[in-house]
């Protein structure tokens, strides 16, 4: 049996290779620091081996690992790291692991600055459901816990690919693809555009060779790794550029200027009439959203319990990858229907006098997305927020809504990704809270300081910032006084959204249990 050991296996894309690597039959085992929910509950449930902080006696207490993943989160002191250069054990970044393990013939990747985790869930389960067994990962926890966030099905086919190797669009060898070609022969990957390691500064999606790609939007983020504008739309513009003659390209419409470098076949969504595929006749309510999507002379009505607006357009742009590739729009809408989302997109993680939401908007203009969304919906509706199927919490546990009054607030705690504490991401943050009544900024999780570049953002920073076009933020350090201010300032029908990619270090559950306990 093959060892695998992960560096870093709490990052969501980490812990669901290493999941797939343990269906697969390897041994796995990993190691993290600043372990929370749901990750944490989801290695232990699958009985993943893990330990806090970095141990190079047990990485090796059953013997040195047959292949090391180094998460980005491995410094350059990381005693791991240290160890496996020094013993010169093999080592891969994920996404080389991704390349080796995961790529097939048909590689559809989603690319974009924000929708790319949705519509890689959404194609993998649509894929899953038309019986294509696609070999798939998205960088999120699916609500429902049968359909894991990575599958693999190329370990009996890898001694055959490394012995058929295939070139990609550039000519350089790719042994990973799949050597059958039997009409299933399909993976999904979520093409994330940050760094690969700390020795590949190139985006992950620049190893998954497309002949499929899905392009969300692409407006600048992470400005840690791309600190202009330019630079940022250059890695998207090689990605489009990529995609051989005969592959196809499905793009928002918001993107035409990038995916116009392209010489494949375009196909185009969005709500504009203009767009091949139009979603249109959009209605918002707590239990979900309904539209419909035009193609040519054909309208399909669609139906998720999926909440947001922004979600039409996901799902649009997933239908058509879907159809583009020969799956049957019946099939698609049946899947969609089923399909119950991702966790932590809006996930509702407790409903009563107070409801609480949690999702991973970790830029400005995620958190403005989510907001409004969740103004729209608090409008769409006389009565408190309910959605009984959808609170993870046992009926006796869901206490019923106090009778519905018109000042609702939305309060939002928000935490930043890196590139969204750097000086260059400022003038992003103006009027981008203006649907939350109150903006708590937490204590933010520590980042390494590069001594060439200006300090990161930091709470006190934080709160000045979007201080100048909100009247009402405040900075809370310390977590227990954080929760404790929110029981003490929500009331019946208010809505508490925690809005950020770290976890909050528990803070949802004790806030949740809080509430419970009441």
């Amino acid at each position: 049996m093959k060892h695998i050991h992960f560096i870093g296996i709490c990052g969501v894309a980490m812990s669901a290779l290493a999941l797939a690597f343990k269906k697969a039959g390897w041994q796995v085992t990993g190691s993290d620091v600043g372990i929370y929910p749901p990750i944490s509950d989801y290695l232990k449930k699958n009985k993943v081996d893990y330990y806090t902080g970095w141990h190079p006696d047990l990485m090796c207490k059953n013997g040195e690992p047959d292949l090391v993943i180094v998460g980005n989160v491995a410094s350059s002191n990381n005693s791991e790291w240290l160890y496996t250069q020094t013993h010169k054990l093999e080592y891969k970044s994920y996404p080389e692991l991704i390349a080796e393990y995961f790529v097939r013939k048909n590689s559809i990747v989603c690319a974009g600055t924000y929708g790319k985790t949705t519509t890689a869930a959404l194609l993998s389960w649509i894929l899953t459901q038309a019986g294509l067994e696609p070999s798939y990962m998205f960088g999120g926890l699916a609500i429902d816990e049968d359909f894991p966030s990575a599958i693999c099905h190329c370990e009996e086919e890898l001694a055959r690919r490394r012995s058929n190797p295939v070139s990609d669009s550039t000519g350089s060898p790719r042994p990973c693809v799949m050597a059958r070609d039997d009409g299933r022969c399909y993976s999904v990957l979520e093409g994330d555009e940050y760094k690969t390691a700390r020795w590949d500064n190139r985006p992950k999606f620049a190893h998954y060779s497309p002949t499929h790609l899905l392009l969300t939007a692409v407006e600048w983020d992470h400005a840690d790794v791309y600190p202009t504008e330019d630079s940022y739309f250059a890695a998207f513009e090689s990605l489009v550029k990529s995609v051989p003659k005969n592959g196809t390209i499905v793009a928002n419409e918001m993107v035409r200027n990038i995916v116009k470098l392209s010489n494949c076949q375009i196909v185009t969504y969005g709500h504009s009439k203009s767009a091949i595929y139009q979603f249109n006749n959009l209605t918002i309510n707590t239990d979900g959203i309904e539209f419909n999507i035009t193609l040519k002379s054909k309208t399909y009505h669609l139906k998720t319990n999926m909440l947001g607006d922004y979600m039409a357009e996901n799902i649009t742009g997933a239908f058509a990858m879907a159809c583009e590739i020969g799956i049957k729009p019946e099939t698609i809408i049946k899947a969609i229907g089923e399909f119950k989302g991702l966790k932590r997109r809006l996930e509702k993680r407790f409903e009563g006098k107070i409801t609480i939401f949690d999702d991973i908007a970790h830029s400005p203009a995620k958190a403005e997305s989510t907001l409004k969304t969740l103004a729209s919906v608090i409008a769409s509706r006389s009565e408190a927020i309910q959605s009984p199927n959808n609170t993870g919490l046992p009926r006796r546990l869901r206490q019923p809504a106090d009778p519905p009054r018109n000042d609702r607030k939305i309060i939002a705690i928000f935490e930043p990704n890196t590139g969204n504490r750097q000086l260059e991401a400022i003038p992003s943050y103006d009027n981008k809270f203006n649907a939350a009544d109150l903006v708590i900024i937490p204590e933010l999780t520590h980042i390494k300081h590069d001594q060439k570049k200006s300090p990161p953002l930091e709470g006190e920073d934080l709160k000045k910032i979007i201080g100048k076009t909100h009247s009402n933020v405040e900075f809370i350090e310390d977590d227990k006084e954080l929760v404790q201010f929110l029981i003490d300032n929500s009331r019946a029908g208010d809505v508490i959204v925690f809005l950020g990619s770290h976890g909050f270090r528990g803070m949802i559950e004790m806030l949740v249990n809080k509430f419970v306990s009441e």
